[in-house]
């Protein structure tokens, strides 16, 4: 700051301007950073995709293989209700033939009669390694469950005069692939089976499956 006198003797003084410098040495530190984060960011895009293509990772493979009938009981209540009871174990298979693990989430599975839900049953969450199959059973029990009118009324009639009753089971799978440390997006594998099982011989009659896998 300088003081300079006028013609009738006062003094004004004088700020130089602010120095620009500071400001500009603060904008190129930020572009630096940018740069900096940008490069990183594109190089570990760049290994994820190597890694991704040297791997080929595949969906995981979720099959209903047994299908065991412990008890199943129809019983007219009314003449226009009837209670099911049910308990059935069923055996699951899970295939990895990637290169790398798969964790599988906790799975829930549904049972039902003509849309029906009746029971659900559970699978716990697992880590399967590579090239691997894993066997997993869960059970499915349905104590005493009331259908009413014409739903009731087939179930009676498929009972007794065809010994066959038609059961859906449905259930979503959800995996994530595992690659160095780093968990792909999830895959989900949709488990649709149709059961026939025989009342009076409590046995499995048939079993169809159908099953859809999908990136979520």
């Amino acid at each position: 700051m300088t003081s300079r006198p006028t013609a009738n003797g006062a003094h004004h003084h004088y700020y130089p301007p602010p120095s620009s410098s500071s400001s500009a040495s603060f904008r190129g530190c930020c572009c630096c950073l940018f740069l900096l984060f940008s490069f990183l960011a594109l190089l570990i895009l760049a290994v994820a995709l190597v890694v991704i293509l040297a791997v080929k990772p595949k969906k995981p493979e979720f099959d209903l293989q047994q299908v065991a009938v412990q008890y199943v009981g129809i019983s007219p209540t009314t003449a226009s209700s009837a209670t099911v009871s049910l308990n059935i174990r069923m055996l699951f298979t899970a295939a990895n033939d990637n290169k790398v693990g798969i964790k599988y989430r906790e799975s829930t599975f549904t049972i039902m009669y003509r849309g029906i839900p009746l029971g659900r049953g559970t699978i716990p969450g697992f880590d399967q390694p590579a090239h691997s199959v894993r066997r997993i059973q869960t059970a499915i029990v349905v104590d005493r469950v009331n259908l009413l009118q014409a739903d009731a009324a087939d179930l009676v009639r498929d009972t007794s005069l065809y010994d066959r009753v038609e059961l859906r089971v449905v259930g979503d799978v959800g995996a994530k692939i595992r690659i160095l440390g780093f968990t792909s997006p999830g895959v989900q594998v949709s488990v649709d089976c149709t059961l026939a099982i025989s009342p009076r011989r409590q046995t499995l009659i048939s079993k169809q499956c159908g099953f859809d896998g999908l990136s979520v």
